[in-house]
């Protein structure tokens, strides 16, 4: 039975199943991985669907079903990377259009609008307020895309997806909508009015730190005939290979996150109130300022902690790099979502490519850490940032 065949499966019975039918020629419980670049014809332009990889493959079309239908959308296109995935989404955009986010945006996206969509006449333009108000200060009819992250990367901000879509949608605009940090398993952005959900399926989809990837997908059918044409015409297509671990990842990621979330929201607490500390920051907790709307949003607060360093400049970017240095289970390492933990350094290694002065206006300093919590044992994660701490 397909997922078309039954559209009541709930969420982890459809990530295991669609896109996963056994192969008709063997049975194959799994369907077979088609590592080929090309297909034979019949006769010229007579094919079984699939003339070339760049174009289709079959094994990139499971994920993609299966994406599109964890994601509540009509359709999804994969690609190599989440900044792949990205950059498509901005090239739907003409000369002179406007890109309106909120200014705590992953460094790879700041780069792409500022370092290279800017230069062929795109134009970013940044909120510092993540309120409605704060975008509909800066909104105009010039306005083609309003980009958020939700939360958003490092301080984990969460914005309101469904007044935001509502004001894109007056102005003549669209909503995307970075998923990476939530994923399926927690929000729908679509199902609050977003027009495009994107991923970086490098993390928690991918789930293991050994994949790179990226997805959109579309509420309606209609728009993904620009993003079909960009996947194809540029090419930043994923391999069999990698689609494949993909697709085994999703099949796990339900009870992934609730391990993220469980350890997350326990390292939290146990953090809140440490005296080298002055912020923890982690969208469960009473004091963040959106937790309502994250409870609301979301149905846990994310497998990501960020923490602040008391002191001045130095002394607080000298503790965070020493607790960095002194992790043991966690791994000094960029990105995040994998089964294992990751410390990060966001204002050297991640937001490097956001100038010091707008990176530090923001809150994004040297002495804020974010921390990806694995599904390790949560005993071993807390001693292990207590071990960090007392050496920072």
């Amino acid at each position: 039975m397909s997922y078309e065949d039954d559209k009541s499966w709930r969420f982890s019975t459809r990530a295991i199943h669609v896109g996963q039918e056994p192969d008709p020629v063997t049975g194959a419980t799994v369907p077979p991985i088609h590592p080929t670049s090309t297909y034979t014809q019949t006769s010229p332009g007579k094919h079984k669907g699939y003339e070339y990889s760049r174009s289709s493959n079959p094994t990139r079309v499971n994920l993609e079903r299966a994406l599109a239908s964890l994601e509540g959308g009509a359709r999804c296109a994969c690609f190599a990377s989440g900044s792949a995935a990205t950059a498509v989404i901005f090239a739907t955009l003409s000369p002179g259009d406007k890109v309106l986010a909120y200014g705590d945006v992953y460094g790879g996206t700041f780069r792409l609008l500022k370092r290279v969509f800017e230069g062929f006449g795109v134009v970013p333009v940044f909120t510092e307020d993540p309120s409605v108000d704060g975008f509909a200060k800066l909104i105009d009819d010039k306005t083609k895309l309003v980009w958020i992250e939700s939360p958003t990367n490092p301080l984990l901000r969460c914005l309101d997806m469904a007044a935001l879509a509502k004001l894109a949608h007056q102005h003549g605009a669209r909503l995307a909508v970075d998923n990476t940090f939530a994923t399926p398993a927690l929000q729908l952005p679509i199902e609050f009015g977003a027009d495009y959900v994107v991923h970086s399926t490098t993390k928690y989809i991918g789930g293991h730190s050994d994949v790179i990837g990226g997805a959109i997908v579309v509420k309606d059918a209609a728009a993904m005939e620009r993003i079909a044409f960009l996947q194809n015409a540029m090419g930043g297509v994923p391999g069999p290979w990698d689609c494949y671990l993909q697709q085994r990842g999703l099949k796990t990621l339900a009870i992934r996150m609730e391990r993220h979330c469980a350890n997350a929201l326990a390292i939290a607490k146990h953090l809140q109130g440490n005296a080298k500390l002055s912020k923890v920051i982690y969208p469960f907790l009473e004091d963040h300022p959106d937790f309502a709307l994250a409870k609301k949003q979301m149905c846990g607060g994310g497998g990501i902690v960020t923490i602040v360093f008391k002191g001045n400049a130095d002394s607080s970017r000298a503790a965070a790099i020493r607790f960095c240095e002194n992790v043991k289970v966690f791994s000094l390492a960029e990105s995040l979502g994998g089964v294992e933990s990751l410390c990060n350094h966001p204002a050297i290694m991640t937001h490097a490519s956001i100038p010091r002065e707008i990176r530090e206006a923001r809150g994004v300093t040297d002495g804020l850490l974010r921390l990806s919590v694995g599904i390790e044992d949560i005993e071993d994660l807390i001693a292990d940032v207590d071990q960090a701490l007392a050496r920072a």
